[in-house]
């Protein structure tokens, strides 16, 4: 049987906080990201993006991350929840980390959301738990570096999302192109 991918949870923080709070729902602004969010906006809002250049696109507006990983983590050792690791959007049954360049996932009713790469996790992870940096990354058979903390999107049509909401997939026209960090 076939697993319907789902919204698990949802979750903002209005300050630069590591963990993002649970919601009832988050209401995604086209062009910008969610509403009342931090990482709000046309422009990079990540601390150490707008110290570099504080004039590029955010193409971080939304973070997802699928609840498979908290999973995997919890059985780890660790005790994660939706939220802990900064994302505003949990999954389930949808392989993100999977996905090319320029999946759109449809959440809810009318949010869209634009995969636009992976999300590079930062020291920050291991001051919220010690090793949990090592746990969300990975090495392929080449030594290349596997990202498994979620990928980041941009708003493409705004909406509300609610946890229960079902997420449609539709992947780009190919040639397909892998996420890389952004």
């Amino acid at each position: 049987m076939e697993q319907t991918a789902v919204v698990v949870a949802v979750s903002r923080s209005g300050t630069h906080t590591f963990s993002k709070y649970n919601a009832e729902a988050i209401r995604l602004l086209t062009g910008l990201g969610v509403e009342g969010d931090a990482h709000m906006g046309v422009t990079v809002k990540h601390r150490s993006r707008v110290a570099r250049d504080p004039s590029r696109p955010n193409l971080r507006q939304v973070h997802l991350i699928h609840e498979e990983l908290h999973d995997d983590l919890r059985a780890a050792g660790f005790a994660v929840r939706a939220g802990d690791m900064g994302e505003n959007v949990t999954t389930r049954g949808v392989d993100l980390l999977g996905l090319p360049t320029g999946t759109l996932l449809r959440l809810g009713d009318t949010a869209v959301v634009e995969i636009t790469g992976l999300r590079n996790p930062c020291l920050q992870i291991d001051a919220f738990q010690d090793g949990l940096m090592k746990a969300v990354l990975g090495r392929e058979e080449n030594g290349g570096l596997i990202r498994k903390a979620g990928v980041m999107g941009i708003v493409v049509s705004g909406g509300e999302v609610r946890p229960g909401d079902s997420i449609g997939v539709e992947l780009p026209a190919g040639p397909h192109h892998r996420l890389e960090q952004v």
